[in-house]
């Protein structure tokens, strides 16, 4: 199209002109576009996704793995963890409770077998754990009817383990012709088996016929020439017996076959402390509550040990009365444990506030005498008057009564008794005595006097002397019966299948 001027003619230079101007408003533009750059879209980073659940197996497995660090805490969450997703999962229930034992909480344990229980009655491992937490508990009617009805399962008529632990039952609970009758009817069946002998002889120690159970020791010792218990329970007889350097012998060869072998500890402890060595009475007491943290025995005889070093280590006595305190976490009201902690705890000035408690609960005991209340009394009223001036040892007066008296121990337990042995022109200890060989022999008379302590016939395992509360060391311990089943978390299992 052209543009033409008024007079018609062309208008060309203004057609060149326009020409111009639109040529430099694209110029413009172009320039315009290349020097604004556009911001970049915003990058937008996607969310991590949630971490992946864990499944009851591997919460499970995760679980064994602490329990075999020894990370019990950790485990215990684990295995509850995966009870929350599989409810009905026997094994990790079991589980919770062999924690709860190596944590030394009886109660906690109890309460865990008896879930796994209810959930599955016929799960063995939990059967014989929790009869073995009630023997624990002197619950002794509990774990009987808990085995009896087991044994009343389909072709569980003569099982082994529940009958040798429903044996063990009875004989705690003084039912001698019950137990026997157990025993035999395992050897019935099994007439090799030496857990059977081991608890039948223990039937006969308990009822005073010691020959008779070295003889039967003797067997079960033919069948399994590695078991520490049979050791351990032949130590026990020749110290009634009153061949105590015989018994040393057998305590000491328990625990060289089995250095985990806890009451053969605790009996070696028990013989130091009675010759008043007491460093040897600790390190044994020591590693027997370590391995059984569930024994009040051992914990009270350890209390013992450390006590009887109060006069030259003033520190032992808060020692001391914590594991009192131990004690009576594990048998309350316990009353050798009330007295220990009190006089222990009397002994250094950190303690007296406890002191005064524990004796005034000494006190009210029944059983403590009219002459250890007027000790108790003075003791009382001496802490009272430090306590007002912060003395910090205590004046003499009121303390003829204190219990136990410390002494500065002495050679040890083995020097002692080598002594003995040169005096009487015999070996020391050490020896190995054949038990049982020949005919059975007639009952032994009474136990000789200067023996050492040993439970009244019947007593649960390391059970307290009757009489007046921290008035003497703790006895030897009785032996130990037929184990229960292992007390260790099994492998993984496959997850059961919820129950209706």
């Amino acid at each position: 199209m052209n543009f033409f001027e008024p007079n018609g003619r062309p208008a060309m230079k203004s057609l060149k002109l326009a020409v111009f101007a639109a040529a430099a408003l694209t110029l413009a533009s172009c320039a315009t576009t290349k020097e604004v750059v556009a911001a970049p879209p915003p990058v937008t980073e996607a969310a991590p996704p949630p971490p992946k659940e864990k499944s009851p197996e591997e919460l499970f497995k995760q679980a064994v793995a602490d329990f075999d660090a020894a990370k019990l805490d950790d485990a215990a969450a684990g295995f509850t963890r995966a009870l929350d997703k599989q409810p009905t999962w026997v094994n990790a229930r079991y589980n919770l409770g062999v924690i709860a034992e190596r944590q030394g909480d009886l109660a906690r344990a109890e309460a865990a077998y008896e879930a796994a229980h209810k959930a599955d009655p016929a799960h063995g491992a939990t059967l014989l754990n929790l009869g073995k937490v009630y023997r624990q508990e002197d619950k002794f009617d509990k774990a009987i009817a808990l085995y009896e009805a087991a044994l009343k399962a389909p072709g569980k008529e003569y099982d082994v383990a529940l009958l040798n632990n429903l044996t063990v039952a009875y004989r705690l609970a003084k039912r001698f012709d019950k137990a026997e009758a157990a025993a035999r009817k395992v050897l019935s069946r099994t007439k090799d088996n030496p857990d059977a002998y081991k608890n039948l002889a223990l039937i006969y120690y308990d009822q005073g016929n010691y020959r008779l159970a070295e003889f039967i020791s003797g067997n079960a010792k033919k069948l399994d020439e590695k078991d520490p218990g049979v050791y351990n329970n032949l130590g026990m007889i020749y110290l009634k017996m009153d061949d105590r350097r015989l018994a040393l012998g057998q305590f000491q060869k328990s625990v060289a076959l089995s250095e985990k072998f806890a009451p053969g500890h605790m009996n070696i402890g028990a013989m130091a402390l009675s010759y008043r060595d007491y460093d040897t009475a600790e390190k044994s007491f020591a590693r027997a509550v370590q391995l059984d943290p569930t024994s009040y025995e051992g914990h009270l005889a350890y209390a013992f040990a450390l006590d009887g070093q109060k006069g030259r280590d003033p520190k032992k006595g808060p020692a001391a009365g914590a594991e009192f305190e131990r004690v009576l976490s594990l048998k309350p009201d316990q009353p050798d444990a009330i007295c220990g902690a009190g006089w222990a705890y009397a002994s250094e000035k950190s303690g007296w506030d406890k002191a005064v408690g524990f004796l005034e609960k000494c006190k009210a005991i029944a059983l403590t005498s009219t002459a250890d209340q007027a000790a108790i009394d003075a003791k009382i009223k001496g802490l009272a008057a430090m306590q007002k001036t912060g003395a910090a040892v205590a004046p003499a007066t009121g303390q003829t009564k204190e219990k136990p008296k410390a002494a500065s121990g002495g050679a040890s337990l083995l020097d002692k008794m080598s002594d003995e042995a040169a005096q009487e022109g015999e070996a020391p200890a050490g020896g190995d005595k054949p038990a049982g060989e020949g005919a059975a022999p007639a009952p032994a008379p009474g136990t000789a006097p200067g023996s050492a302590p040993a439970p009244a016939p019947g007593a649960a395992p390391g059970a307290p002397p009757a009489g007046k509360p921290a008035a003497a060391p703790p006895p030897v311990v009785a032996p130990t019966p037929a184990a229960a089943a292992a007390a260790a978390p099994p492998a993984a299992p496959a997850p059961e299948s919820p129950k209706p």
